[in-house]
């Protein structure tokens, strides 16, 4: 927000080019392909390496620094349509959200769907309305032998919605359910020591294969905030992996929305803060 000190070059969201190698989520569900998991708004730096020096600029100008002219403005974090037809990775295409209320709208699997899938969804909407809440949605991942917490359930469930009806239709459960996969993979790819957590250095490499090179600071108020024990063990488990990574996404998208010019700086009303802020609080 204006008025707050300019953060150092090389921290924010950034534009830099993917890699050549396959990236993070290649159609916000299959597996990885050419383009990084942010590749519509800000890719993972090229051959920088990770050792080099904390908070460096990426190869392009960064989130923050002064562009030489400002990057396109995509939706960045909607929710996509099939799996099969979102090319850029995931997040998926703009303009994906569509109406506003379509969480409230029961959808269809479209045909090819995994049935596994559609048997999971079908097991999990018990009154046969077609959509479900937050709950049964937990359970029904939970079945993946993998267990959730609410609040990461519901962060999901607003990422692809954008609305806090907390229920979602088969459209939205097939791309949660891709989604994940493609958070597995990354959480397993910065997780070297297979400790099943990651610590400050591998969620610094996980933020900036997102595009997101936060300070040391925020990175460590991410930490241990995010830290199941409360900042003793300076680790976080997937579960909570899945919640950090979407709530540094989350706000940036809303800071985004406001800072028109790319400068690293934007004017809110507390009336939009509040309403920017909120949902990922109280998710």
């Amino acid at each position: 927000m204006s008025g707050y000190p300019q953060p150092p070059p090389g921290y924010g969201y950034g534009s830099a080019q993917p890699p050549s190698s396959q990236g993070y989520a290649s159609h916000h569900g299959g597996p990885p392909s050419s383009q990084p998991y942010s590749a519509q708004y800000g890719a993972p730096p090229t051959a920088q390496p990770y050792s080099a020096q904390y908070g460096a600029p990426p190869t392009a100008q960064p989130y923050g620094a002064r562009p030489h002219a400002a990057p396109s403005a995509p939706s960045y974090g909607g929710p996509s349509p099939a799996p099969a037809s979102a090319p850029g990775g995931y997040p998926p295409a703009p303009g994906s959200y569509g109406n506003p209320f379509a969480s409230l709208m029961p959808s269809s699997f479209p045909p090819g769907t995994d049935p596994n899938i559609v048997a999971c969804f079908q097991l999990a909407d018990r009154d046969n309305s077609g959509l479900i809440d937050d709950k049964e949605l937990q359970g029904a991942l939970s079945s993946y032998n993998q267990s959730f917490s609410l609040r990461t359930v519901r962060l999901l469930m607003y990422t692809f919605t954008n609305t806090n009806a907390r229920k979602i239709g088969p459209k939205e459960f097939i791309q949660v359910f891709h989604s994940l996969q493609n958070w597995r993979a990354m959480f397993e790819k910065v997780d070297r020591d297979r400790s099943g957590k990651i610590d400050t250095n591998e969620l610094r490499e996980a933020l900036m294969s997102l595009g997101f090179a936060v300070s040391p600071v925020v990175l460590d108020l991410l930490v241990t905030k995010f830290d199941k024990t409360g900042g003793k063990s300076k680790a976080i488990e997937y579960d909570n992996f899945i919640e950090c990574c979407l709530t540094v996404k989350g706000l940036t998208e809303k800071f985004k929305e406001r800072d028109t010019t790319y400068s690293g700086s934007a004017t809110f009303t507390y009336e939009n803060f509040m309403l920017a802020v909120l949902p990922f609080l109280i998710a």
